[in-house]
């Protein structure tokens, strides 16, 4: 049985929030993990092959609103979750319930919860930290990885300079406007309405306690606190023979050339078609996100596993 923290203040963003958002049509899921609920999208056909869409920070299910018609049209179910803290999850209010662990324990804890199996990830940014990690703890319910723009680091690794910045600004900042952090992660920009839409998760300051903190628990030091947890998941990953894809853009300046230690190091990476998506920004969810999703859909159509 897997334990949790012991939650015991909890913020949770009125539903009434998300009323003026029309380019999000999708109906919300809410799972009970550890006194917490958390939210998924979860559309198409229950039998068919699962797709795990992963957000990081400081968005929301959302940002995968061009990826998610692509693979619905191809046939497979998809399902995006809300980290807990963002999105229509619930809040933690207090800002030592948060932890990096303690974010792989509830999202694995929801996995088991919803019991999903035969999944292909996607994940991107701190949904790479998260869903790797969820991948290492619970390998046979995986078909297939897709990293994009993210990785899982160990505290070894330089630290980007832009890396370094964006933690500072997270940490001092007097002003957090997540819509118009969003924006700046996209080459392409963002509409008003879809700033808003990145903002309604948060009434108030009291709301971004989870997207103030994320930037801080990037292992960056070789005495990190997981960085033994993710040296583990590495072992996994480079005996790892499942089909194994990256997607990474070409214009973001933080994770930048981080899929080729994936591409040299992990067995399933070997001869997969992985493609760098140009002209597309952190966030290439926004800037390309439809041809992003077909080329995921591509690769599972063309990676069949054996029964």
């Amino acid at each position: 049985m897997r334990t949790l923290p012991t939650i015991n203040r909890v913020l949770r963003t009125p539903e009434a929030r998300f009323a003026h958002i029309s380019d999000f049509p999708y109906a919300v899921h809410y799972t009970e993990v550890g006194g917490l609920r958390i939210a998924c999208v979860d559309e198409g056909p229950r039998d068919a092959p699962a797709v795990l869409l992963m957000h990081g920070e400081p968005t929301w299910s959302y940002l995968y609103r061009k990826m998610i018609p692509v693979l619905l049209a191809a046939g497979y179910r998809v399902i995006a979750p809300d980290l807990v803290g963002f999105g229509r999850s619930d809040k933690p209010a207090d800002r030592a319930d948060y932890s990096y662990l303690n974010h792989v324990q509830w999202m694995s804890a929801w996995m088991e919860a919803r019991d999903l199996r035969h999944l292909t990830l996607f994940c991107q940014d701190w949904g790479s930290l998260v869903g790797l990690r969820m991948v290492a703890e619970a390998p046979e319910r995986f078909d297939r990885v897709v990293l994009a723009n993210g990785g899982l680091p160990t505290g070894t690794e330089g630290i980007p300079f832009a890396f370094k910045i964006w933690r500072a600004f997270a940490r001092w900042s007097p002003l957090f406007p997540i819509g118009q952090i969003v924006k700046a992660g996209c080459v392409a920009g963002l509409t008003p309405q879809e700033v808003a839409a990145y903002d309604a998760p948060f009434p108030s300051s009291s709301y971004k306690v989870a997207a103030r903190v994320f930037p801080g628990f990037v292992p960056t030091t070789p005495n990190d606190p997981e960085r033994q947890n993710n040296e583990r998941a590495w072992d996994l990953f480079k005996r790892w023979d499942k089909p194994f894809l990256t997607l990474f853009s070409n214009r973001d300046p933080i994770t930048r050339g981080g899929q080729k230690i994936w591409q040299k190091l992990v067995p399933g990476a070997q001869g997969q078609a992985h493609a760098k998506t140009r002209d597309a920004g952190h966030f290439l969810q926004e800037d390309k996100g439809a041809e992003v999703a077909q080329a995921m859909a591509n690769f599972i159509r063309d990676t069949p596993l054996a029964n």
